[in-house]
């Protein structure tokens, strides 16, 4: 892609109606230009799992649609080589008067699949999508989630080289998810070519080789997962930049953040933990500066962004002295009586005196608990009940 531009005109008067149009034929009609795109270059490697990060409204998902030819280009030029397959809008052509059973067929061969191939893969579709049950059901009568589970499932059939995937990970139900990550993996390890427009930090850090960061339809970084995650929290949440000159300015430590995950029975990077389940939260740290008895901390908030739990390190008493240029690894290890929620976890390094945050990465990284049941309470402790005589 070189030196792509996109731009939609937006009229400052609609008619919605023809009745408008006919009472009004000689009213002038004006335009405003919006740019969508302006001058984005950037090279994708076969095989690279490529992420695309920004903002609501900075020109992902148009981008990703004139990778797809879905819209055409104002400047520049696009080229793709291999076989392309968007997955941008899952489930579009299902006709909700029609079962599974014969979407799963249109659908398929849509995408480019022969009917022999989409009837050979029929069970394996329907079993990927968990909807044994429901095959002859007709699609008005399936939820939102069941559809998009049946449009991942039909998706991931079609033999492409070139994948575009626009946040297909925020579907389904926490095992659904768990089935798009480890698919993800998949088609890593197929050396399949792949460019992913997502929110989630953690998706980029886990999976994306490159990633690069739009803002307003301009590129305003590329490089490694970890950087662009970093300047993505800048743009969206004006942190701090790590190369600023906060600790110059002050007099205090520089403290750097390198990364941030979840950890499961010595797993690193799980997305998905079940209620119960030992679990940890770690962070690597970089000392740019030496600094005696920091305090390390994370933040767990659920999908309604309460505050559901916070560990502090001084709890465990003073952390000692760190020397400049020195890494260090933290691991919050807790039992995890998490209610069953999507939270986000953000990790911290503050000044001994709490006063100031010398290096913070919110909603850095993505992790789903799964409970057997649902109290309505924010976190499920184990408890004894006794019922004895008054």
């Amino acid at each position: 892609m070189q030196g792509v531009s996109k731009r939609f005109r937006l009229p400052h008067e609609q008619y919605s109606t023809l009745k408008q149009r006919v009472l009004h034929p000689r009213k002038s009609r004006t335009f405003s230009e919006l740019r969508a795109l302006e001058d984005i270059s950037f090279d994708i490697a076969p095989g690279e799992f490529f992420g695309i990060v920004g903002r609501n409204g900075s020109g992902k998902s148009t981008l990703l649609k004139c990778l797809a030819g879905i819209y055409g280009v104002d400047g520049g030029r696009i080229a793709v080589n291999g076989r392309l397959s968007p997955f941008i809008e899952l489930g579009v052509g299902f006709h909700p008067e029609l079962s599974a059973r014969d979407n799963v067929a249109i659908n398929a061969i849509m995408l480019g699949l022969t009917r022999k191939q989409a009837l050979e893969r029929f069970d394996e579709i329907i079993a990927y999508a968990g909807l044994e049950e429901f095959v002859d059901l007709k699609l008005k009568n399936y939820s939102s989630g069941m559809t998009v589970r049946l449009g991942f499932a039909v998706a991931i059939q079609v033999d492409a080289d070139v994948l575009l995937v626009d946040e297909v990970l925020a579907v389904g139900d926490a095992s659904f998810q768990q089935k798009c990550f480890d698919q993800f993996d998949k088609m890593k390890q197929e050396g399949r070519t792949i460019v992913f427009v997502t929110h989630d930090m953690g998706a980029v850090r886990r999976f994306c080789d490159r990633a690069m960061l739009i803002e307003r339809g301009e590129m305003i970084d590329l490089g490694d997962p970890e950087s662009v995650s970093a300047k993505y929290e800048e743009v969206n949440f004006g942190v701090v930049d790590e190369d600023d000159e906060l600790g110059e300015r002050t007099g205090l430590p520089r403290v750097k953040i390198l990364g941030s995950w979840c950890e499961r029975d010595g797993q690193r990077d799980v997305t998905t933990v079940a209620q119960g389940e030992p679990c940890s939260a770690c962070m690597e740290v970089e000392f740019l500066d030496p600094i005696v008895d920091p305090i390390f901390a994370i933040t767990f908030r659920n999908d309604v962004r309460h505050t559901i739990y916070v560990a502090r390190s001084d709890s465990a008493g003073p952390m000692g002295e760190f020397a400049a240029g020195q890494r260090s690894t933290v691991r919050f290890s807790f039992p995890n009586w998490l209610a069953e929620s999507t939270y986000k976890l953000t990790p911290a390094v503050i000044t001994g005196d709490m006063r100031v945050t010398l290096d913070h990465r919110i909603d850095a990284v993505t992790l789903r608990v799964e409970a057997k049941r649902f109290t309505g309470g924010v976190t499920d402790l184990p408890t004894e009940v006794e019922v004895g005589d008054s």
